[in-house]
């Protein structure tokens, strides 16, 4: 099958399954008609730039990284990006002027600041993540309360 179809099948499968391992994509890939190789997998992942992030669970997946803006990672079947997932990671907000701090439970970082990235794209510059830490910067102070104020309110038990 040519290429095209191929990575958009690659494309489709990560966002509909938690996808960890090459192996695991080539059978889905089998599965939906695609006689691949490992060799050729391996190609189409780093030419569609897939990432690995780490689940809520622990576990890893393959993910479309950032395009024209917005991180192309939702499954809304699954709801793997919505904030009530995310919600349980998050231990603390808080902000000053247009930086806000996100704690995270150990690991989750990445995948929060992925989340943030996603969701609030419009009034965020950027992130970065370390372990359990992400700091946000917004484009102003109303921004990161708003977020930090949002944030809080739906990690609150």
């Amino acid at each position: 099958m040519m290429k095209k179809s191929r990575q958009d099948k690659i494309l489709e499968l990560v966002a509909a399954y938690y996808i960890d391992t090459q192996d695991e994509l080539i059978d889905r890939l089998r599965e939906s008609g695609y006689d691949v190789t490992q060799a050729t997998v391996s190609r189409d992942i780093r030419a569609l730039n897939l990432i690995k992030v780490q689940t809520e669970q622990g576990k890893y997946r393959y993910v479309q990284p950032r395009r024209e803006g917005r991180a192309d990672t939702t499954d809304d079947k699954k709801g793997s990006n919505n904030t009530a997932n995310h919600a349980h990671s998050i231990t603390h907000v808080c902000y000053a002027m247009n930086n806000v701090v996100v704690k995270t439970t150990p690991g989750m970082a990445s995948a929060v600041a992925l989340f943030l990235d996603y969701t609030y794209h419009n009034i965020m510059l950027g992130s970065v993540a370390g372990d359990d830490t992400v700091i946000v910067v917004t484009r102003g102070e109303e921004d990161s309360r708003r977020l930090c104020d949002y944030l809080a309110s739906t990690t609150e038990k």
